[in-house]
C-alpha cells in the first residue's frame, strides 16, 4: 500500500471514529463540550457555518434522545454515517496536506477527549490499515467480512 493510500485510510478511520464519537457523546455530560468543538472544527472560523453545525448537532441529539426502541440501531447508524460524511467532506475539502493533517489531528483530539469522558475508546486511534480494511466500534457487535473474489 502506498503512502497516499495509507494516508487516505487513516483519514477515513478518523472520520469514522468522529462520527461514532458524536453519537456516543449525545445525551452525556460530555455533549456540550464536544458539540462546541465539533462546530468550531467544521465551521473553520466562519460564525455562520459554526452556527449551522451547532443546529445540525442539536438535531442529532434530539433524534437520538427521541428513539423508539425498534428503530434505535438504525437511527444511531444513520447518525454516525452522517457525521462521518461531514468529517470526510471537511478533510477532503483541504488540498494543503499540512492543513489537512492539522484538521485530522484536531478531530483525533476531539475523539480522544470524548472517549475519556465516556470511559471508552474510539477503537481506531493510532492504527495503520494495510490492504482491505473493515472495522467497527461499540459493544455486542457482529461483523462478517469477505474480501477478494470468491468470498
Amino acid at each position: 500500500m502506498g503512502v497516499v493510500a495509507m494516508l487516505e485510510a487513516a483519514l477515513a478511520a478518523v472520520a469514522v471514529a468522529g462520527g461514532t464519537a458524536v453519537v456516543q457523546a449525545a445525551g452525556t455530560d460530555a455533549w456540550n463540550g464536544l458539540r462546541s468543538r465539533v462546530a468550531r472544527l467544521l465551521g473553520r472560523g466562519n460564525p455562520a457555518l459554526e452556527q449551522a453545525e451547532l443546529e445540525r448537532l442539536d438535531r442529532t441529539a434530539t433524534a437520538l434522545r427521541e428513539l423508539e426502541p425498534a428503530e434505535a440501531d438504525r437511527v444511531r447508524i444513520r447518525q454516525e454515517a452522517s457525521w462521518q460524511t461531514r468529517f470526510e467532506v471537511l478533510l477532503e475539502s483541504v488540498s494543503d496536506t499540512h492543513e489537512r493533517a492539522r484538521l485530522a489531528e484536531g478531530l483525533r483530539a476531539l475523539i480522544d477527549e470524548q472517549s475519556t469522558h465516556t470511559g471508552g475508546g474510539s477503537g481506531v486511534a493510532g492504527n495503520v490499515f494495510n490492504g482491505p480494511t473493515a472495522f467497527q466500534t461499540g459493544d455486542n457487535n457482529r461483523m462478517d467480512n469477505h474480501f477478494g473474489t470468491g468470498s
